[in-house]
């Protein structure tokens, strides 16, 4: 399996705890987003524990990536309670598991388990909040836009990424604004970000 933590402390106890586990062999452990994709197709992982919140690319856009490079392999993502809007997008994304970082080592072991014989599993937690949290009013493209901002994009280098004009990226900005009900940008990446739309 391979493991994905931005916290080196939290990666290599996972990677303890759960190369410990019958079964289980932990072949990666990376740091970042951006690294899952090109250690899994070397390694043949054919399970991947990711964190959401990654940097260089989050863990659900980096799962979207695997389930693409490497169909087999089965995923499960921990996030926090307040991103349980994030499991709307994990699940859209085709992941097998999305587990709340609150659990406990052995419910952890035993989801990791579950996923490898070939189920499935949610966190009760992440569902019940998920429930009360609002649909996502983002298009892909609303998305795509504010990534890119969140990473720290200005307008006008949004616009040459994404082969725009800087006036679109401006009113899409601002009509994103509209739809999460945010005053600005960083309120609105803010936001989206603590509901698991980005």
């Amino acid at each position: 399996m391979l493991i994905a933590d931005g916290l080196r402390l939290t990666r290599e106890a996972l990677s303890v705890v759960l190369a410990s586990e019958p079964g289980l062999h932990v072949v990666a452990q990376v740091s970042r987003g951006d690294e899952i994709v090109p250690n899994a197709l070397r390694t043949g992982a054919t399970l991947a524990l990711l964190d959401a919140d990654l940097p260089g690319l989050d863990g659900i856009s980096a799962a979207a990536q695997l389930k693409a490079a490497l169909p087999s392999c089965r995923i499960v993502v921990l996030t926090t309670l307040e991103r349980a809007g994030a499991l709307r997008t994990a699940l859209e994304v085709g992941v097998e598991g999305v587990m709340s970082k609150g659990v406990s080592v052995n419910e952890l072991t035993d989801s990791v388990r579950k996923v490898a014989r070939g189920g499935r599993v949610l966190d009760p937690r992440l569902v019940a909040d998920a429930l009360h949290t609002p649909s996502n009013p983002l298009s892909e493209r609303d998305t795509d836009l504010l990534r890119l901002a969140a990473h720290g994009h200005t307008p006008p280098e949004i616009a040459e990424l994404l082969h725009l004009s800087p006036g679109t990226v401006r009113n899409n900005l601002a009509a994103i604004n509209r739809k999460v009900g945010a005053r600005n940008r960083i309120e609105a990446i803010r936001t989206a970000a603590a509901r698991g739309w980005i």
